[in-house]
């Protein structure tokens, strides 16, 4: 590291313009190559895949995106069966169809077939608008230009409204007043900590630079792979908190080499050959923690586990080599001018910690059992909420209540009156691919917070099932077969649950059917988040079409939005232990082999998981419980997006280490020195709590700024990760952790002989000070001597 951070220093215009050239590059390429994000659900080899398979392969001319543009009159008012709604509404939907990238418009004005487009009470109607590509091709200009044409139809009592995966294109947000809010005030702490203009910036455009790349980088890597398309959002949020963290350690560094009266060169080297190994080693954890997701063998999430690691992989790269340069470059202007003043007249200031951190620490360590069981009854209180998750996928009646996609599911759904849900029990949140008001819908994986289905009311609008109809993709072989498909639709019109049954075997023209394969659409009575709507799904498997295929070759495949995100979820939680598991179990074998300990590892794996549950447990109270979601703009409540856990654990554990590493290796470096645990708990808290909590400020600021992008998923992640950095960094790190290594003593860096032996060896200090001298066998024996575990 030191030798890196010399050739940086020497060379530092070189590697300004190498970073800047990297950054143009990548910049130019996305340009050309655009994006190609995809927010692919399905699982091969699970039901709803199979279904999706074959119906693809049976009717490719219908894979374009299919969304819906719906209008309403008031009772009192004319019906839509009028001549003068249905003039105007004729004219809109006509000019729709001459729309570039729009392939058809089914009209509820057009022959019979039409009348199933308007609901029992004649105040609600739709038409379909069939895209000529799926939503995740779409520019979004041509979407737009639907909802432009469709909403200026509305005035004079009529309402009319768009909804469906392509028309959510229209409704992405801005997320750039979220990143620059999180900046600004990430500058505004870093001054206030350095009391320099210079060195406040350059943890901010060091991280700028590396989550610029890296966002470029991922647009690209949409190409080659699946990415969702919050894979940028997410990838952004990480990065800019970690990047300005880990390049505000080693300015913080740099600046006390400077105050101690070292060249700047000299400075900035020992601070990437101390700190730099140490921010070298925390991204390494993050970046373990988040491809561990690779385990679950999911294209969704091998997508977003790369993207998130190459942005925390670039972060770490520029702050050891482009930061070093910067620092160079601005000098002693890292310092203030009061401490350049200082320096100049030969004062140097005693860094030995002062003040409140001193005070702080050892406040805990004359109440350690005391503020031990406070901490942890905080995390309890907090993780309580968890134990009510339920996990689910959201559509847009989660969406916000000014949207069209949110207003014109309600008006479907029968509560476009008074804007109430009509998901009754869903737990969801919005997905900018959730069906909703497409008639794919979107699935629930469990029930919601209140226990009722939501149902529409009489004769208003289509009913809560009308948003997430069920697919039953049927392999025929014979006339055998199509009988037995017969009995199966006179089945399902007699199966509880089920609102109506569109299919090829009651001559419904609009049921697509094609040599060999053929569709029936299942209407429930309930909404696509109620769990009642699950639990049909669960029952036509198991049940209703295994009798219809009973002694015959048909095969029916039970598919559509609301049966592919159940099977999702089923799939990531079976496979949720394995993957904690291999998280935790890879971060306590590095955190192993780094402080020859067995206790600080396992301390970590329970501090982690405290943070996580905590943690979701805010989430659960505010997005599931809807605990000001509506407040915050975020939509009604709803269920939990099913991948939520899986990378919320990957992120949070790799965060957590880089705490715990910053913190716990400046304490092993005094236990090593000195053999005292009590000295090396507090001069270790006191030393590193100051810089772990301003890093903790900017890193909740960035996380948080983001619940102001609008976009419902990413606000999860922005709230998690804040209230996850919050406590651990003001809770678990600088009160529980040094609290309970208090309380062990010594027998927190206890190692058994044998496996010190066997363990290969890994500094994250630098060589001259891994040899520096300390009583080593000494202190081993003193470690693991019974009598001894307890004494300070």
């Amino acid at each position: 590291m030191a030798a890196l951070a010399r050739w940086c220093l020497r060379r530092r215009l070189v590697v300004i313009v190498l970073w800047l050239a990297v950054l143009a590059g990548a910049a130019s390429a996305a340009a050309v190559a655009g994006s190609a994000y995809s927010n692919d659900y399905d699982v091969p080899g699970t039901e709803s895949a199979r279904a999706a398979a074959l119906a693809a392969k049976a009717f490719p001319d219908q894979a374009g995106d299919g969304d819906r543009v719906v209008w309403h009159t008031d009772p009192g008012r004319e019906p839509v069966r009028s001549a003068t709604v249905e003039a105007r509404m004729t004219g809109v939907l006509d000019r729709i169809a001459d729309l570039p990238g729009v392939a058809a418009v089914g009209s509820p004005y057009a022959g019979p077939d039409g009348a199933r487009q308007i609901s029992p009470d004649g105040h609600t109607a739709y038409a379909t608008v069939t895209f000529e590509r799926p939503a995740d091709d779409l520019p979004a200009s041509q979407p737009r230009a639907v909802v432009d044409a469709a909403r200026a139809a509305a005035g004079d009592g009529l309402q009319v409204e768009a909804g469906g995966s392509a028309i959510a294109l229209t409704e992405k947000p801005d997320t750039h007043l979220s990143e620059l809010i999180g900046i600004a005030v990430a500058a505004v702490v870093l001054f206030v900590a350095f009391g320099s203009l210079a060195a406040s910036l350059l943890p901010i455009i060091t991280a700028v630079v590396a989550v610029g790349t890296a966002t470029l980088g991922i647009t690209l890597l949409g190409h080659v792979m699946t990415v969702a398309d919050f894979a940028p959002m997410l990838g952004m949020l990480i990065g800019l908190g970690v990047g300005i963290d880990y390049a505000l350690f080693i300015v913080t560094r740099h600046r006390q080499g400077l105050r101690a009266g070292l060249s700047v060169p000299e400075a900035a080297e020992r601070a990437v050959a101390t700190t730099g190994r140490a921010v070298v080693f925390a991204g390494g954890t993050v970046c373990v923690a988040l491809l561990g997701m690779l385990i679950l063998r999911l294209s969704f999430l091998n997508g977003v586990a790369i993207a998130a690691s190459l942005t925390v992989v670039l972060t770490v790269a520029a702050s050891v080599t482009l930061l070093p340069a910067l620092l160079g470059t601005i000098g002693l202007r890292a310092l203030s001018r009061r401490e350049r003043r200082r320096l100049a007249a030969g004062v140097h200031p005693s860094e030995a910690p002062t003040g409140l951190a001193a005070r702080w620490s050892g406040f805990v360590e004359r109440h350690p059992r005391l503020l031990g069981g406070l901490a942890a009854a905080v995390m309890l209180v907090l993780a309580l909420p968890t134990l009510s998750l339920h996990l689910g996928t959201s559509d847009q009646g989660n969406n916000p209540v000014g949207s069209t996609t949110r207003q014109a599911y309600d008006l479907l759904a029968g509560d476009g009156a008074n804007g109430d849900s009509a998901n009754g029990d869903d737990a969801g949140s919005p997905d900018a691919d959730g069906g909703g008001a497409d008639g794919g819908g979107a699935g629930a994986t469990g029930g919601g917070s209140n226990g009722a289905a939501g149902e529409a009311a009489a004769g208003s609008g289509f009913g809560p099932g009308v948003n997430g109809p069920l697919t039953l993709v049927a392999h025929l072989d014979g006339a055998a077969d199509r009988v037995a498909l017969s009995r199966l639709e006179d089945a399902l019109r007699d199966t509880e649950g089920i609102a109506s049954v569109q299919g090829p075997a009651s001559a419904d023209a609009t049921a697509p059917s094609s040599g060999d394969t053929s569709v029936i659409t299942v209407i429930p009575e309930t909404a696509p988040q109620s769990e009642r709507t699950s639990e049909l799904v669960d029952r036509l498997r198991t049940e209703v079409i295994p009798a219809a295929e009973r002694g015959t070759s048909l095969e029916v495949y039970v598919g559509g939005l609301t049966a592919s995100y159940d099977d999702f979820a089923e799939v990531i939680v079976g496979k949720l232990p394995l993957f904690v598991g291999v998280v935790v179990g890879l971060g306590c074998l590095l955190l192993l082999l780094a402080f020859r300990s067995v206790g600080i590892p396992v301390k970590a794996a329970i501090m982690n998981i405290a943070a996580v549950a905590s943690s979701f447990g805010v989430i659960v109270a505010v997005f599931q419980w809807g605990w000001g979601s509506e407040f915050l703009g975020l939509g009604r409540a709803g269920p939990i997006e099913p991948f939520l856990p899986v990378i919320m654990i990957s992120v949070l554990f790799g965060l957590s280490m880089d705490y715990q590493v910053f913190l716990v290796s400046r304490m092993y470096e005094e236990w090593r020195e000195t053999g005292d645990n009590r000295r090396a708990v507090r001069v270790g808290l006191a030393e590193t709590s100051r810089v772990i909590n301003s890093a903790a400020v900017i890193m909740i600021a960035v996380f948080a700024a983001f619940v102001l992008s609008g976009d419902r998923i990413i606000a999860m992640f922005g709230i998690g990760l804040a209230v996850a950095v919050a406590l651990d960094a003001f809770v678990l790190r600088t009160l529980l952790v040094p609290a309970l290594m208090h309380l062990l003593g010594g027998a927190n860096w206890w190692l058994p002989g044998w496996l010190d032996r066997w363990l290969p060896r890994l500094s994250i200090e630098p060589p001259e000070r891994a040899e520096a001298p300390r009583r080593g066998e000494e202190l081993a024996q003193r470690a693991e001597a019974p009598e001894h575990a307890g004494a300070p």
